[in-house]
């Protein structure tokens, strides 16, 4: 059994819209630091439900900035999941400081809120809760920790953006939340992110942060004269980039239902199959799926999972595996000694993930596609 076009895990959507929304901006005479970047910016901070919105360069910018207003410096420890894109923890070693790995939960792969309280040290000044693969994470019992011992709470929600929980939007539920731009998320700006919060502060800290330090833009001065009295980098979006974020935000709505349809077909069908799972949904949890992940069942998934990466690989579906734990990765271990064992749980479960094809832009047929050639994996052995 084949596949005629080929499925990749996630992928853009662009329209004419989208075409004649740059192409008006790149003819408008503003290129960058233009009236498209506030526009974004109020625009992702009201879906948000807060009130300011910062935007930068990459989702890892953005971490990097919300950082950077929390005035993280050497050390200082942050507590992280190890299942996540290893950008959510190198932010906290860009600043000097340590990530300290809180193991997940098995069954969402969710940071564990009673793993993070018995990690927190003297040292400890925040937690990073990252929204795997678009579900929110249990925010009412880390918000709890953080208060309990003066600690900031920052949102990874790159994966999350249009989610909620329990009626409260993703974006309003940590101090600061990130996202990102990236092609495969959501909506796209080609690259970007944007970090978004309620505290005044942190919005200033990180608007000078993504300047090169630099307490005011050029229109803000008086003639030439400029002072960096930070040290900050070129994190800036352009204004073409956010004229696209704008016409795919649009958009943004109908495109996270149809990520929920096609999640309720795979659901259905993965009910009926007894070597896969999906990950569990925590209750009060509105779920984005930025990914679709499963699961293999049983101990020692890892020979079996590559097997059925290649055969789904080959058969024309670009399936792909989130994430590596972080501690596992090489520069963890030799530069804070992380080490194989430390998160159990998460390791486990590395073994035996793959993520799905998940994109608005596919049809019904196309998860039939999918689900038949996992089938014929399976009972090819």
């Amino acid at each position: 059994m084949g596949n005629s076009k080929f499925l990749p895990y996630g992928r853009q959507s662009i329209d004419e819209c989208d075409l004649k929304a740059v192409a008006d901006t790149l003819t408008s005479g503003w290129l960058t630091t233009g009236p498209k970047v506030s526009e974004f910016e109020q625009a992702i901070a009201k879906l948000s439900k807060v009130a300011h919105g910062v935007a930068v360069n990459s989702g890892t910018a953005a971490l990097h900035a919300a950082m950077y207003a929390f005035g993280l410096k050497e050390g200082d420890e942050v507590i992280v999941p190890p299942m996540t894109f290893a950008a959510s923890a190198n932010c906290v070693a860009y600043m000097g400081a340590t990530p300290i790995f809180a193991d997940v939960d098995p069954k969402t792969l969710l940071i564990d809120p009673e793993k993070v309280e018995q990690l927190i040290t003297p040292k400890t000044r925040g937690i990073i809760a990252v929204d795997y693969a678009g579900q929110p994470c249990d925010y009412d019992a880390l918000r709890v920790i953080a208060d309990k011992h003066g600690l900031f709470l920052a949102s990874d929600a790159c994966h999350s953006i249009g989610g909620d929980l329990n009626g409260q939007m993703v974006g309003s539920l940590a101090d600061i939340s990130l996202y990102s731009f990236h092609p495969v998320k959501h909506m796209t700006t080609g690259e970007g992110g944007m970090a978004v919060t309620d505290n005044p502060e942190y919005d200033k800290r990180m608007r000078i942060f993504r300047n090169h330090g630099i307490t005011a833009d050029f229109r803000q001065r008086d003639g030439w004269f400029y002072e960096m009295e930070e040290l900050g980098f070129n994190y800036r979006l352009t204004d073409f980039q956010c004229a696209l974020g704008l016409s795919q935000l649009e958009k943004l709505e109908k495109w996270i239902e149809r990520r929920r349809e096609i999640a309720s077909l795979y659901n259905h069908e993965f009910a009926e199959i007894e070597e896969l799972a999906p990950l569990e949904i925590r209750p009060g949890a509105n779920h984005a799926y930025h990914l679709y992940v499963v699961k293999l069942k049983g101990s020692d998934c890892a020979p079996k999972r590559k097997a059925l990466f290649d055969y789904l690989r080959e058969k024309g579906l670009g399936v792909q595996v989130h994430y590596i734990p972080v501690h596992l990765h090489p520069y963890y271990k030799k530069k804070f000694g992380t080490y194989k064992g430390m998160c159990p749980v998460a390791e486990e479960a590395y073994n035996g993930l793959i993520s799905l094809p998940m994109f608005p832009a596919m049809e019904d047929s196309d998860v039939t596609v999918v689900l038949s050639l996992i089938k014929d994996a399976l009972q090819r052995g």
